[in-house]
């Protein structure tokens, strides 16, 4: 399977019409709107001009950003599925062992979902929702992103840095664990993220894997991290 094609974006180096920037920024802020309130209440619960008063426009503002309610619900999806692969997959293709990769990519994911936990609650929940194309569009990001790992996760088996048996079921574990984060994490916790970060890397990577210079933390530097 190839990778799901991105929406057209800008050529390179070309500026964005600043119509076009203030736009996105305001689908932005509907955005998280709807997702904070998607999560309190549920999807099918709430109309858009729940949504409309919750950003501070008027509903007719709103319909000119988004024509229905499953369009900010896609949108919503898409944060948390296409621009996870955009911002995380180049991880996995940089130089390093299979260990180290992974390393990066445990530490990079953790990061991308620390500010959209909530929108990654609403995708997983409400998925449901979504007209069938933009399911099957959303789901093809998710399955890709996982074969990536798990492509990864079989080339350390193949060199002998990884002690995992099964690539599969060691990738679906290493996702229950990093997407898990979504439901307990906080900000005001005992844990701060950097202490969640090294543990998780310890525990996928270090001992989930196998990978023994990942086995304990005080043993090296941690993607990221300072030298212990």
């Amino acid at each position: 399977m190839s990778a799901p094609k991105r929406i057209d974006e800008p050529a390179p180096g070309r500026p964005v019409p600043a119509a076009r920037r203030s736009g996105r920024v305001r689908r932005e802020e509907i955005v998280a709107a709807a997702a904070r309130i998607f999560a309190r209440q549920g999807y099918a619960a709430v109309g858009m001009r729940d949504i409309a008063e919750a950003v501070g426009i008027r509903g007719a503002s709103l319909y000119h950003h988004f024509p229905a309610k499953e369009e900010i619900l896609y949108e919503v999806c898409l944060t948390v599925t296409r621009e996870l692969n955009e911002q995380n997959l180049p991880f996995l293709d940089a130089p390093g062992t299979p260990a180290q990769r992974l390393a990066a990519f445990v530490r990079a994911h953790l990061e991308f979902l620390h500010p959209r936990r909530v929108e990654h609650m609403v995708g997983l929940h409400e998925l449901a929702a979504l007209t069938p194309a933009h399911r099957a569009e959303i789901d093809d990001y998710r399955r890709y992103y996982q074969r990536r790992v798990r492509d990864v996760i079989a080339a350390g088996m193949r060199s002998g840095e990884f002690t995992a048996t099964d690539a599969r079921l060691a990738a679906f574990a290493a996702f229950g664990v990093l997407n898990g984060i979504s439901t307990w994490f906080h900000d005001d916790g005992e844990l701060g993220l950097e202490e969640v970060v090294r543990g998780y890397v310890v525990l996928i990577v270090g001992r989930m894997l196998g990978a023994r210079e990942y086995a304990d933390d005080q043993a090296r530097a941690l993607p990221g991290g300072a030298q212990t």
